[in-house]
């Protein structure tokens, strides 16, 4: 049962690639600390709620289990590290992209993989 909630978990971190309708790049550190200051990155169908924090730290659970992380803005990509209860999810670095600040896009592979979209509360 473990197993399949952490097949879920990472497909929800990294769920089917969408269009890019009406999202914008993040290009630089500065914009993204301003969309994420003070607000949390949900996704609700796993019950992921996430904390990004200027000082570089990554806090939250998915499916009421602790995540924590690190991240990077590194050539204008989100680069992270996370560990979901245990379970570590490798480092990658992602495309940012912003639809009327409250929702976020995050896509794997420096935009070339799948993508998951985060309300921004």
């Amino acid at each position: 049962m473990r197993h399949t909630l952490i097949a879920l978990l990472v497909a929800s971190l990294l769920p089917a690639h969408a269009s890019a309708e009406g999202f914008q790049a993040v290009r630089d550190r500065d914009t993204f600390l301003g969309l994420i200051d003070g607000r949390d990155l949900r996704l609700g169908f796993f019950g992921v709620q996430l904390t990004v924090t200027a000082d570089g730290r990554i806090s939250g659970q998915a499916l009421s289990s602790p995540v924590t992380g690190t991240w990077d803005w590194r050539d204008g990509y989100f680069c992270r590290d996370l560990d979901w209860s245990g379970y570590e999810i490798p480092f990658n670095c992602q495309l940012v992209e912003a639809r009327d600040a409250r929702q976020l896009r995050f896509t794997v592979d420096r935009g070339a993989g799948r993508s998951a979209t985060f309300r921004v509360r």
